[in-house]
């Protein structure tokens, strides 16, 4: 996993149709088990510096039933990983080394888990100064760690952290702004 490329590119609008594109897919082979889609991580946020890797959340009914999909889900390029060491968690990425989407997948009722992913974008979109200081750490620890996932990780740790608890407290009184946007 260290040898990965870490490349951090300046926002794409093309971002938001390949999130599109894949949800589709994914609204087809879910069905009546998908209860919403959204796109989330940075490719979400306008403007935002990032990795070119769309992040994909699927809530569903029930999270049990999922791995019946893994078939399906292979066949449109997602290679499921199950939990993946998030207990209530189903992940999936596309692309192999060159990975180019990742699902994590909750059921409706794991509020704190899909409430932690929708309010750091949602956050940022609206916070553009915390947004495009978020965006000049990931493009330094790019250059720092060209072939070091988890260098590139470790150094954004502790920025992601404060930004995320930020994100849900701010996201408690702002419920109305959090949701525009999120589909």
């Amino acid at each position: 996993m260290s040898g990965m490329n870490v490349i951090v590119k300046n926002h794409d609008v093309n971002w938001e149709i390949l999130f599109q594109n894949e949800a589709n897919s994914i609204r087809e082979i879910l069905k009546d088990e998908l209860v919403e889609i959204y796109h989330i991580g940075s490719t979400s946020v306008p403007n935002l510096k990032a990795k070119p890797i769309i992040d994909m959340l699927p809530v569903v009914k029930n999270i049990e039933n999922i791995d019946k999909y893994n078939d399906k889900l292979a066949e449109i390029g997602f290679e499921g990983l199950g939990e993946y060491g998030l207990p209530g968690r189903r992940y999936f990425r596309k692309g192999g080394e060159n990975r180019t989407h990742q699902m994590h997948m909750y059921q409706f009722d794991n509020k704190k888990e899909i409430e932690r992913h929708l309010a750091v974008p949602a956050y940022l979109r609206a916070h553009e100064n915390e947004m495009k200081a978020y965006g000049e750490l990931k493009a330094q620890l790019a250059e720092k760690f060209p072939t070091d996932i988890n260098g590139y990780m470790d150094g954004k740790d502790a920025f992601v952290k404060e930004v995320e608890r930020k994100a849900i407290e701010w996201r408690k009184v702002n419920k109305d702004y959090y949701h525009l946007g999120m589909k």
